[in-house]
């Protein structure tokens, strides 16, 4: 716990209260990076997950972090090296598929706003011990769905979550419903070939979800 004075439990709330959903980025080519991003800001989504999912991912947050008003994050980091390079890339939050206990300890030196991902009791008790209280219940669906994270809301009452895998724009209003809830995680809002016009619209109808 000595190596966690420097992070703030607040700063990932505060992320993940920017919006409603927080689109998880597949991109394969960075020089889509900034239409993507401007049309997403501009129908109101300003947190953006890249995920470490392709080559040009680092270069896709570069060039993200060009655009006025995102705040984007990388996601599917998996260990302290891909840590190190999404935090060189300008990556201001980090979003984890699991936790381990060197991942953990290396988000948390590092003050960087941190979202594990956790499926069971013993993850969300892992992250409680490192002073975590915010976590991604992935992947949501396989995982038991909505019955699942409210029972594991009940005994971890202090808990936050952002449900992603699997949500779509006609269930992510449930799991909006859930007081533990306060952001989902979303592909639907930038699906594969979709021009920049096509995901301003879907950004606008998913910024407008559980208001």
């Amino acid at each position: 716990m000595s190596d966690t004075a420097a992070y703030n439990p607040h700063e990932i709330e505060r992320v993940m209260r920017l919006a409603p959903v927080i689109p998880v980025l597949v991109i394969e080519d960075d020089g889509e990076a900034r239409e993507v991003a401007e049309a997403l800001v501009e129908g109101g989504l300003t947190a953006l997950e890249v995920t470490l999912r392709t080559d040009a991912a680092l270069n896709v947050i570069k060039r993200m972090n060009l655009v006025k008003g995102a705040v984007v994050g990388a996601g599917t980091v998996t260990n302290s090296r891909e840590l190190g390079a999404a935090l060189d890339a300008g990556a201001e939050f980090i979003v984890s598929p699991g936790l381990t206990q060197p991942l953990g300890e290396a988000a948390l030196k590092s003050g960087t706003p941190f979202l594990p991902g956790i499926a069971t009791a013993g993850d969300i008790m892992r992250g409680m011990d490192m002073g975590l209280e915010h976590f991604k219940f992935f992947p949501a669906m396989a995982a038991g769905g909505i019955p699942a994270l409210k029972a594991l809301a009940a005994p971890f009452y202090k808990a936050k979550f952002c449900p992603t895998g699997g949500i779509s724009a006609q269930t992510a209003p449930d799991w909006l419903a859930l007081p533990s809830v306060l952001c989902v995680g979303g592909s639907w809002v930038v699906p594969k070939g979709a021009s920049p016009e096509e995901i301003r619209e879907l950004a606008k109808a998913a910024s407008s979800l559980g208001a």
